[in-house]
């Protein structure tokens, strides 16, 4: 699981770097990247998108938690594009092996709305987006993307 964590922590920080230089390339105006909302450092909760991600975690969280603050820092700095990060619940719902998960939890298709809207309408910034819970607030993105948890593709 070790190297697991290392390559996708590899994957967040030079992929992502990658992305942006291409994307400045080809006159991109938006880049829009999808996070983890279950970074943050240890502190009050629920957690705002203002928080510090967890630079002081140790272990396999350090890698992890690193990748991600990388990731972000390269989309958000990705001038002149507007950066917008997708601080994302853990995924479940068709087509993610997972019918439930655990907080903070986001439905696949609420994510997918979430992800549409940003590219409609989304300012530079990082929104958290989850279901509500006393983890992380999602007030931004409710308020600024118009985004709510409860969206469902219909059938």
């Amino acid at each position: 699981m070790g190297e697991a964590i290392a390559r996708n922590a590899r994957i967040r920080d030079e992929g992502t770097r990658n992305l942006v230089e291409a994307a400045k390339a080809a006159g991109a105006r938006r880049l829009i990247a999808q996070s983890i909302a279950w970074a943050h450092a240890p502190g009050p909760e629920p957690h705002a998108e203002t928080d510090p991600l967890d630079s002081g975690a140790e272990g396999g969280r350090a890698i992890s938690v690193g990748g991600v603050i990388a990731l972000e820092r390269h989309v958000l700095e990705a001038s002149p594009m507007t950066g917008i990060v997708l601080r994302y619940g853990r995924l479940y719902g068709p087509g993610t092996g997972a019918e439930t998960a655990a907080d903070p939890a986001l439905h696949v298709d609420a994510a997918a709305h979430a992800a549409l809207l940003a590219v409609e309408r989304g300012s530079r910034g990082a929104f958290n987006v989850a279901e509500p819970n006393g983890h992380v607030t999602t007030d931004k993105a409710v308020s600024e993307l118009g985004w709510r948890a409860d969206f469902r593709l219909a059938v």
